[in-house]
């Protein structure tokens, strides 16, 4: 096993064309905030199918620059399902909204129309204001869009995405991220997500004024567009010419734009998206042919009807009573095995932060998936036979 590499549960896939990319931003005259920032913005629109793109700094800042654009704050509350990253529900937080967690479905950590309706009726019951769904694309598959989107407008809700494990995916006859059934929807280049930038993110909309918002909130708030200034006393001279150096902030804004440099890389490995997106549905299908002898000790994740998933993960349920091993074991011998696994993710109400904040709320759905999932290698540059390696390890600890 020495001599064989380590398989990660994911990672970038790197090759000449992005190295050149990144090479020719370096020997350029921008670094940051230059033509291959907007670009990359460009790109990306059309890439997932959205009028507007706003590029930033990492799925985070996107999930905070969407609450602020729509204002969330304080007495509002913010539907955020249990399983996802943290960041989901800490967007709600950094403006002083409050989260109201919603259960997912057992078999596949997605949140449900009937957990998103009960986490309403929840928060309400609280004296909430609930204003916004933030529903979570989890591993690659999509929540129900058309169910979550009728149930917003039963209630007045605004609907943001967390896409951040789903570009590239289709469902319904839609791209993710078209905005047909949401305002906004926002991803992460991480270097483990299917497009990777080192660090980076983007918040997409067909809102115009949504899109201008963001683009201010992106950059400390400020312009130099003429046409927005507020100040013309500090912003004209005697003639009435707008002076080269005025700009002007005009909200409260942060510095979440992104290099050129990560620009760069990002746009060539947009050019790849369609490759990487087949290959990953490629290895999610050979995983559950190969997988499927080790039923019912593990059996892959429930699939969403009428999807092609932009695969992040390859999420397996596995018993780990019947198994008799608890799940730290399992991924301990298998990583001595050369594979690595993850869990994805510790629910959020969990975390101590939260359970200080709201208690520990009873998601039964919740429970059994976190209690079950374990998140197998998968990235484009795993070939079949890094994929062999991963199922004939599974076999030997499942089925010794």
């Amino acid at each position: 096993m020495a001599d064989l590499p380590f398989l990660p549960y994911g990672r970038q896939n790197i090759d000449e064309d992005d190295i050149a990319a990144v090479v020719q931003v370096l020997r350029s005259d921008y670094l940051t905030t230059g033509p291959a920032s907007a670009q990359f913005d460009e790109k990306l629109a059309q890439a997932v199918g959205a009028k507007h793109a706003i590029g930033c700094a990492n799925g985070t800042a996107a999930l905070h620059m969407a609450a602020l654009a729509l204002a969330l704050g304080p007495g509002d509350c913010v539907i955020v399902p249990a399983i996802t990253f943290t960041a989901t529900a800490n967007a709600a937080r950094f403006v002083g909204a409050q989260v109201e967690f919603a259960d997912v479905d057992p078999h596949n950590g997605l949140m449900r129309v009937e957990d998103a309706r009960a986490a309403i009726t929840r928060a309400q019951s609280k004296g909430w204001k609930v204003r916004a769904l933030f529903p979570v694309h989890l591993a690659g598959q999509v929540c129900d869009m058309a169910g979550l989107a009728q149930l917003a407008r039963e209630h007045d809700l605004t609907i943001v995405e967390d896409a951040c494990h789903a570009i590239g995916g289709i469902f319904d006859g839609h791209r993710v991220g078209d905005g047909t059934f949401s305002a906004m929807a926002v991803f992460s280049f991480h270097p483990v997500k299917t497009v990777a930038m080192g660090e980076g993110g983007a918040v997409v909309t067909n809102d115009d004024a949504l899109a201008q918002k963001l683009r201010d909130l992106r950059s400390h708030g400020i312009t130099r567009d003429a046409a927005r200034f507020r100040r013309p006393d500090l912003a004209f001279d005697a003639d009435g010419k707008t002076n080269p150096w005025h700009y002007e902030m005009l909200d409260l804004g942060f510095n979440y734009r992104l290099s050129d440099i990560a620009c760069a890389l990002g746009l060539s490995q947009l050019t790849k998206l369609p490759a990487f997106v087949a290959r990953r549905a490629r290895l999610v299908a050979r995983y559950d042919r190969l997988l499927a002898p080790l039923a019912p000790l593990l059996f892959p994740t429930n699939r969403q009807p009428r999807q092609n998933p932009g695969w992040h993960l390859y999420v397996a349920l596995v018993d780990f009573p019947a198994l008799g091993r608890s799940r730290t074991q399992l991924m301990e011998s298998l990583r001595a095995r050369g594979v690595g696994t993850q869990v994805h993710y510790i629910p959020v109400p969990h975390q101590p932060y939260y359970v200080d904040l709201y208690g520990r709320p009873d998601l039964p759905g919740t429970e059994a998936y976190f209690q079950h999932c374990l998140s197998l290698p998968l990235y484009p540059g795993l070939s079949d036979d890094d994929q062999d390696r991963v199922v004939d390890a599974l076999f030997q600890e499942l089925r010794p």
